[in-house]
């Protein structure tokens, strides 16, 4: 009898960490996905009790929609910037700081840290304050080696524009990255390093031969979470510095495409439609990434 009340307090237990969670997560994930999905079967303004059931007519228009197609291409563009951008500073800061023995690398750490507790809100604005072609801090650093008032406009060129909100989402990013990165060096044993210096092996060779394959997991948990976020939250900084999606709409990723077409031109159904295709593109490039990625675990001993 006390070995079962055991186990039934250790079930009760556990269970009142999960259920509260699995909760949570129904009402603000799973409810909303549902949600979704079902308003996109409807044509619905989003204000009117009205709406009327149009099948998949909202996903053929979707199909049809060029902005779609350029809205898909810059998420990835800014997917595939931000995966080479982030890795890599991420992952050279990591080990100049636990590798080199940099003086002051808990400074370090925490300076580069500092932009991931800033509002995204507040990141936008400062890097369009950077941009600014009048007073932006780009122009002036530009008009030191150049003898002459340089002006220009950052984010006017349509070509260009969507290039230059990469500098902003990789500076945001290095920091939390930097910081998984660390952990797992730290945790290498230092005899490997030793072993490695006895043979003759350089910083590169130990890199490539001892870092890297055991922080792979790290590198693929950090690969996998900047896709989605990317895919999922691109939406806050293109409204912010490109006024959602400008010039021409050659910076509109699907996140502020969604917000247009749902609140402000009031095409709910067609904005849910949008919601449920990011979570599918989602869901279809994590998969592949974790194909593409998936290597061998090696355990340390």
């Amino acid at each position: 009898m006390k070995a079962k009340s055991k186990v039934w307090k250790r079930n009760m237990f556990i269970a009142s960490f999960i259920i509260p969670t699995f909760l949570f997560f129904c009402v603000f994930t799973i409810y909303p996905v549902i949600q979704a999905l079902q308003k996109s079967f409807y044509d619905w303004s989003g204000m009117s009790e009205n709406s009327t059931f149009i099948g998949f007519d909202n996903f053929k228009e979707i199909f049809k929609d060029p902005i779609i197609l350029t809205a898909i291409g810059n998420d990835y563009f800014l997917v595939v910037g931000k995966v080479i951008g982030i890795m890599i500073l991420a992952t050279f800061f990591a080990v100049a700081l636990t590798r080199f023995r940099v003086r002051g690398s808990g400074f370090f750490r925490a300076i580069f840290f500092i932009p991931n507790v800033i509002s995204v809100v507040v990141i936008g604005v400062l890097w369009n304050f950077i941009y600014n072609p009048q007073i932006g801090f780009l122009n002036a650093f530009l008009s030191l080696f150049t003898g002459e008032k340089v002006d220009i406009t950052w984010l006017g060129f349509p070509q260009h524009t969507i290039w230059m909100l990469l500098p902003p989402t990789i500076w945001a990013g290095i920091g939390f990255y930097m910081i998984l990165m660390i952990a797992a060096i730290v945790n290498i044993p230092a005899s490997y390093y030793e072993a490695a210096n006895i043979d003759g092996a350089g910083q590169w060779s130990q890199f490539r031969n001892i870092t890297m394959p055991l922080i792979w997991e790290q590198i693929k948990v950090s690969v996998v979470n900047i896709v989605i976020t990317t895919l999922n939250g691109s939406f806050v900084i293109v409204q912010l510095m490109t006024n959602g999606g400008q010039p021409d709409n050659t910076t509109q990723v699907m996140g502020s495409y969604l917000y247009r077409m749902a609140f402000q031109q009031y095409h709910f159904g067609y904005g849910a439609a949008i919601g449920v295709m990011i979570l599918i593109v989602s869901l279809i490039t994590t998969l592949i990434l974790q194909r593409v990625m998936r290597q061998e675990t090696i355990e340390m001993h």
